[in-house]
C-alpha cells in the first residue's frame, strides 16, 4: 500500500448512557472541527439508552460535514425498516450517513423480542449480509429521477421508475420497492467490524469500510489482505475497500492513575487494540501503522469521550495536519467523498434500461 494513500480517521462518541443529545452534538461538532471522516455511535439490544440511529438523526442538523454512522443490529429487526431508517438519516444529513451492521447473539436479547431463539454466529452474520444486500437493492428501487412532484397533475412519482426487489433471504423475504426515495449518496456507507471469522465474508462482500482489531501492523495487514482477496473474489474492486484499525484509546496523563473503572485494564502503550499514552504518542502510532501500509486509517474509541476526543482533535490530529499527513478541510460534502468512494449507480435502473422493449 502506498505511503501517500490518504489517511482516514473516525471516532466513537458513545460512553455511559445519556438521554440528552447535547453531549453527542458537542462531540460530533468537535470531531468535525478535526475534519474526521465520521463518528460512530455504538448500540445493542443489551445496552440501555436511546436508539443510536435516532440520536444521530438529531445530531445531523447540528453538523454540516462529519459523517454519521450508528450501529444498527440486524438480528430481530425488519430489513425493510433498517433500509428506510438509514436512507432517512442520509436525507436529513444531506448525504453524510452510514451504518455499522452488527448482530445479536445472546438468548437474553432474543427473549426481548420472543420471536426466535439465539442463533450461531455464522447464521447471524449470513443474515446480516443479506440485510446489507437487500438494503442496497431497496435504495436502488427508486431511480434518481423517480420523483416528479408535479402539482398541476398531482403526480408525485413516476411509477415506471420504481422497481420491485423480490428478495428471498434465509430468514426473510422483501418485495419492495422502498418507501423512501433513493438516498443522496445512492448507498449510505456500510461499515462492518470484520475482525471475527464469521463477519469476514459479509464484510468483504458488502462493506465499504471494515474495522479490524489487530495487535500488530503485520496482523492488521494480513487481515486487510484477506478482506481484499475475498472482495475481489466477489467481483469487487479491492481498492475501494477501506480498512481501519479499531483502537481503544486512553489519553489520560501517564503519570496519573487510570480513569475510574480502568485500574485493572491494560496499562502499557504500544501496538495493540488498546493504547494508553499522550496525543503525540498516538500520532506516532498512527503514522507508523499507516506508513507501513497496514491500514487505511484508524477508528478510535476514547475511554473518556469528553476528555480524550478533545485531546485527539487538538493534539493528535493537529500534529498530523502540521506534518501534512491529514487534511485540514473537507473537500466534499458527503461521507462517500470523505472516504474517496464514488456514488454507485442504481443497478435496478441499469437493468431495466438494458432490457429489450417489446
Amino acid at each position: 500500500m502506498s505511503a501517500t494513500r490518504p489517511l482516514h480517521l473516525a471516532a466513537e462518541i458513545g460512553g455511559p448512557p445519556r438521554y440528552d443529545a447535547g453531549s453527542h452534538v458537542a462531540l460530533a461538532r468537535l470531531a468535525e472541527q478535526g475534519t474526521l471522516d465520521y463518528v460512530t455511535l455504538d448500540d445493542s439490544f443489551a445496552r440501555p439508552g436511546p436508539d443510536a440511529l435516532a440520536v444521530l438523526a438529531r445530531v445531523a442538523p447540528a453538523t454540516t460535514r462529519i459523517g454519521l454512522v450508528p450501529t444498527v443490529t440486524t438480528t430481530h429487526t425488519e430489513p425493510f425498516h433498517v433500509s428506510s431508517a438509514v436512507a432517512t438519516l442520509d436525507w436529513v444529513s444531506k448525504g453524510r450517513a452510514g451504518w455499522q451492521a452488527d448482530v445479536s447473539a445472546t438468548e437474553a436479547e432474543a427473549r426481548l423480542f420472543g420471536r426466535r431463539s439465539a442463533a450461531p454466529a455464522a447464521a447471524l452474520w449470513r443474515e446480516a449480509g443479506e440485510v446489507a444486500d437487500v438494503g442496497a437493492r431497496l435504495w436502488d428501487s427508486w431511480e434518481d429521477d423517480a420523483e416528479i412532484r408535479d402539482v398541476a397533475t398531482g403526480r408525485f412519482v413516476d411509477r415506471d421508475k420504481l422497481h420491485y426487489v423480490d428478495f428471498e433471504g434465509s430468514t426473510f423475504s422483501v418485495r419492495g420497492p422502498a418507501i423512501v426515495p433513493r438516498p443522496p449518496q445512492g448507498h449510505p456507507v456500510t461499515v462492518i467490524d470484520g475482525t471475527s471469522g464469521a463477519a469476514r465474508e459479509p464484510a468483504a462482500r458488502h462493506a465499504d469500510v471494515v474495522h479490524v482489531r489487530a495487535t500488530s501492523p503485520e496482523q492488521a495487514e494480513s487481515l486487510a489482505g484477506d478482506l481484499r482477496r475475498r472482495a475481489a473474489a466477489h467481483g469487487r474492486d479491492p481498492g475501494t475497500l477501506r480498512v481501519l484499525a479499531a483502537l481503544t484509546v486512553d489519553l489520560g496523563d501517564a503519570e496519573t492513575a487510570p480513569e475510574p473503572g480502568l485500574e485493572s485494564g491494560p496499562r502499557p502503550a504500544g501496538p495493540g487494540t488498546y493504547f494508553r499514552g499522550g496525543p503525540v504518542d498516538l500520532a506516532e502510532h498512527i503514522i507508523r501503522w499507516h506508513r507501513g501500509g497496514a491500514v487505511d486509517g484508524f477508528h478510535l474509541t476514547p475511554i473518556a469521550p469528553e476528555r480524550d476526543l478533545e485531546r485527539i482533535v487538538n493534539g493528535t490530529v493537529a500534529l498530523l495536519q502540521h506534518r501534512s499527513l491529514f487534511r485540514t478541510f473537507y473537500p466534499g460534502g458527503t461521507l462517500r467523498e470523505h472516504l474517496g468512494l464514488v456514488r454507485p449507480a442504481g443497478h435496478l435502473a441499469a437493468a431495466s434500461t438494458s432490457e429489450p422493449h417489446s
